[in-house]
This record gives C-alpha cells, structure tokens and sequence, in this order.
C-alpha cells in the first residue's frame, strides 16, 4: 500500500444524486487512500434526499453533502484530480474544465433515478441499484494495481470498469 492519497473528482450535471451516491461510497471505502468530491456543471443547489436515504441505508456519513459547480475545483487552492469520473451521459457530452495535473478519465454512466416518475417506493430502489452499479465499480477500482499499471493501461482498466 502506498502512502500517496488519490484525489478523485464524479460529475454528473446536476450533482443531486449519482455523483453525490459516488463520492460518498468512495470516501467510505477508499479508507483515506481516495479521497473523492463530486460536482456538476448546472449543479441543482440541493441534494436529492433519497440520495442521502440511500447512503444512509448503506451505513455510510451523509453529513456535508451539497450540490455544487466544477467551478468550485478550477480555482487556485483546488485539490489536484488524479482521476476523474463522469456518471451521466450529459455531463459525459460536455465541455469540461481544463482540469490541472492530467487527471486520468472514464466515463462511469449509470441512470438518472431521481429522473424516474414513478412511486417513490420503486425511486428508492432505483437509487439503490445506482448505488450498488457504483459501489461495484469502486471497489474495481480500489482493486487495481495503480502503481503497476502505466497511463494507457490505466485508462484502459478505467474505462472497462465503466462498461460492466
């Protein structure tokens, strides 16, 4: 194990709901190895609250939680991404920031749940099934020999687990 903590950064248009679900799955399980935000490109100001009932569910932190720019993580003093994640395909088809450092990127889209129109009985299990789709890819990624692998085969790793 290395003593270098990754920086990761999910976006997701809105952040409301899936990149919220992965930040908060990522600090819990990347057990100060990762540390991860989230933001959106039109961030919608609040936090979905089945976003939060899930994670809660999962016996993960909700405290602190807010819907925020990318904005906020251009400007000097900003943590310096290692890796990047989009969630949704919208943010995924964006003009994104000129992130510094040369973070690696993949796109990790999953659906929107908070989209869905449906009783909020079958919303809640949407944000579960969200919420385990990325709790899978996490732990993919912590299972990766980062340090072994070079730039192109990173990117190649990164975006397989995109895909399952």
């Amino acid at each position: 194990m290395t003593a270098k903590a990754y920086n990761v950064l999910f976006i997701c248009t809105g952040n409301s709901a899936r990149s919220i679900l992965a930040e908060g799955i990522l600090n819990a399980l990347g057990e100060g190895r990762f540390r991860a935000w989230s933001a959106g490109s039109f961030p919608k100001g609040e936090v979905h609250p089945l976003a939060l009932t899930t994670l809660e569910r999962m016996g993960l932190p909700v405290a602190a939680f807010r819907s925020k720019s990318w904005d906020e993580f251009t400007s000097p003093g900003a943590p310096v991404f290692d890796f990047i994640f989009t969630v949704c395909d919208s943010a995924a088809g964006e003009v994104c920031p000129v992130w510094p450092g040369k973070p690696v990127t993949a796109h990790w889209g999953v659906p929107d749940p908070s989209a869905l129109d449906v009783h909020e009985d079958l919303q809640r299990k949407a944000f579960l099934d969200v919420a385990m789709t990325l709790r899978r890819r996490i732990e993919l990624l912590l299972s990766l020999p980062l340090l072994r692998l070079d730039e192109i085969s990173l990117q190649s790793e990164l975006r397989k687990i995109g895909r399952s």
